[in-house]
């Protein structure tokens, strides 16, 4: 029987240190590894930095095969030319979304004229409506089309006032419903983001969280050591944000927190990342004359699990309108390393749910710099309960987050669904 063939349509993939780049990147190794054949069409790496990186160029189209093992598969990668914004408004991000679609499109029609199948075809959202080309491909080669939602793009976009135009707004969702009518599948990546797409499609919506790799993320001992390697005194205690810098963080809080504790001379704030909001957050440092934050770039992969072992604590933040429209991807790297996390999030929302079910962190109320600074202040000086926290969270990543597990059960819910398809189409 021969192999089953996967498409991937995305805006983001590999090499992308960190978001939707890193799962989708992660997820087609995966598949490769285990005798899939795997071709993806994306764009050239910009996240999070939104800006194109060395060695890309964003001038054309360009093919690729890769090779991540002897025994896998080789992946071939299609990467076409896309309008990048520097200032991710949401009218850029819009002008972005087309540029791909057309860009893609061309790519997606020279594929029809090739002789190749594929049993299963992924489309990520965002943007949703990279779905249609999904359709497309399925309309003229058969396959099935899963529809995966990493966040609700139009839901976040109207609630954070990137899109203000209501009559666009009713647009758009009469468009995702047509789409979550049309395709095979449906995917997201929390129970809270489960209930909100229910409500507009009445077919299964699978639950298909991110994982963590949790042979390559895990927890030192030497945390004293490491501390005083990246600059800080071995008591010292350090409050560590990781991610995107972007608006739906909330990150502001985080200066006006190191504010209120800057006479505490033990506590170090780290915000390492890239993003958009990243110049003004240390703007507003520079300005109160902080000398107990320091910002970073983001960090290469070969020293990322030493990295956030630095931290004493982790930092997961968004503001409150948030909710469950977003799962922060940082969070399952967090807990594979035992981390010990303060986390913003309102009650009866997934973050919500699981942080507080399975003992993982300190929850506080989104957008309050002073329960952030009053709960820092607290929780530094109780190492016990700090340590059972940390084991949680590493129990936790090894059950529910290891990428066999959550992978194997993909591969049950769709791509056995697709298996009678070989035979058909053989």
């Amino acid at each position: 029987m021969k192999n089953r063939t996967i498409l991937l349509i995305s805006h983001n993939f590999s090499p992308e240190p960190t978001g939707i780049g890193k799962y989708n990147g992660e997820m087609i190794e995966w598949l490769a590894k285990n005798g899939y054949d795997c071709t993806v069409i994306t764009t050239y790496p910009y996240y999070p930095h939104w800006k194109v990186q060395a060695p890309y160029k964003n001038r054309w189209y360009k093919k690729e095969v890769l090779s991540v093992a002897e025994s896998a598969r080789p992946i071939t990668v299609y990467r076409c030319p896309s309008f990048i914004p520097r200032n991710p408004t949401g009218k850029n991000r819009m002008i972005q979304d087309i540029s791909f679609w057309v860009t893609k499109t061309w790519l997606i029609l020279g594929l029809l004229l090739r002789k190749q199948k594929f049993d299963l075809i992924i489309t990520i959202a965002p943007p949703f409506h990279l779905a249609y080309l999904g359709l497309l491909v399925r309309n003229y080669k058969g396959g099935k089309v899963l529809y995966h939602i990493q966040d609700l793009q139009i839901e976040a976009a109207q609630d954070l006032q990137m899109l203000s135009s209501n009559k666009l707004i009713d647009s758009l969702y009469k468009v995702e419903r047509d789409i979550l009518n049309k395709v095979d599948f449906v995917s997201t990546i929390s129970e809270g983001m489960i209930d909100k797409v229910k409500v507009k499609v009445d077919k299964p919506i699978h639950f298909f969280p991110n994982w963590a790799d949790t042979s390559f993320f895990f927890p030192l001992d030497n945390r004293d050591t490491i501390k005083q390697k990246w600059g800080y005194n071995a008591n010292d205690k350090i409050f560590l944000y990781s991610g995107a810098i972007g608006e739906k963080q909330g990150l502001e809080n985080v200066i006006y927190a190191a504010e209120i504790l800057r006479n505490e001379d033990d506590i170090k704030f780290v915000i390492c990342g890239s993003g958009p909001y990243k110049e003004r957050l240390i703007k507003l440092a520079e300005e109160r004359q902080l000398s107990n934050i320091n910002f970073m770039p983001v960090q290469d992969k070969e020293v990322f699990n030493e990295f956030l072992n630095l931290g004493d604590f982790h930092l997961v933040l968004q503001k409150a309108n948030a909710g469950d429209l977003v799962m922060p991807s940082k969070l399952t790297t967090i807990l594979a390393v035992g981390g010990a996390s303060i986390v913003t999030c309102v009650p009866d929302t997934s973050l919500y749910n699981v942080v507080d079910k399975y003992n993982l962190g300190y929850i506080i109320e989104p957008e309050s710099y002073e329960l952030l600074a009053d709960i820092i202040s607290k929780i530094k000086s109780n190492p016990e309960e700090v340590i059972v926290k940390r084991s949680n969270a590493r129990d936790y990543a090894l059950q529910y987050l290891n990428i066999d597990n959550v992978m194997g059960t993909f591969t049950n819910n769709f791509l056995n669904e697709t298996e009678y398809q070989l035979s058909n189409q053989s």
